[in-house]
């Protein structure tokens, strides 16, 4: 790193640390009768393609690298969302690992009376990687809001909560789900 907090890298300079605002990527879409069941409202899978779109080039502009989707972690449909209405896909990181970036994902819709309402939100996880396909190491992240600063606490718990299920962390290391855990008991 040099001093005034960027990378070496030869094909650009690429800063160590970077806020989720940097990351942010935002898409604004109308849906459509092909995009829709027999009901009227959209296919789950298109809604989400859409997020996967959103959340790729969030972790590309996170990590400046091309990045692959490696899981879906989370997916909450709360509202259906209707033929016509107009859909605004909110990407950013949440929390950035070694080669891996949680992205944190909202989506609204919007009536033809210009009422938004939170319909769906997701976490997926990108890993960055270079031209042969291997892992590389991603900029830091530095959340500002106190929104980001939640989601970047909670994404370490949810990442120690994966790793102790998938028997790849020993329930004793898992420091962050301890905590929430005691801190539950206490409240």
């Amino acid at each position: 790193m040099t001093a005034d907090g960027y990378s070496l890298n030869p094909k650009k300079m690429i800063p160590y640390k970077k806020t989720p605002s940097d990351s942010r990527t935002i898409l604004t879409d109308l849906v459509l009768p092909g995009e829709t069941n027999h009901l009227n409202a959209m296919f789950g899978g298109e809604l989400l393609a859409r997020m996967d779109r959103a959340a790729s080039i969030a972790s590309q502009r996170h990590s400046g690298r091309a990045t692959v989707t490696v899981s879906v972690n989370h997916v909450a449909f709360t509202h259906s969302i209707r033929v016509g209405s107009i859909v605004t896909v909110e990407a950013a990181i949440s929390r950035a690992f070694s080669s891996s970036m949680e992205v944190y994902i909202d989506v609204w819709m919007e009536n033809t009376y210009g009422e938004r309402t939170k319909a769906t939100e997701a976490i997926y996880s990108f890993v960055a990687v270079d031209e042969n396909g291997r892992p590389v190491k991603v900029p830091e992240l530095e959340p500002e809001t106190e929104l980001e600063k939640e989601r970047f606490k909670g994404a370490l718990q949810r990442r120690q909560l994966s790793l102790v299920i998938a028997g790849k962390l020993s329930p004793h290391d898992a420091t962050e789900l301890k905590a929430l855990f005691t801190e539950l008991e206490n409240s």
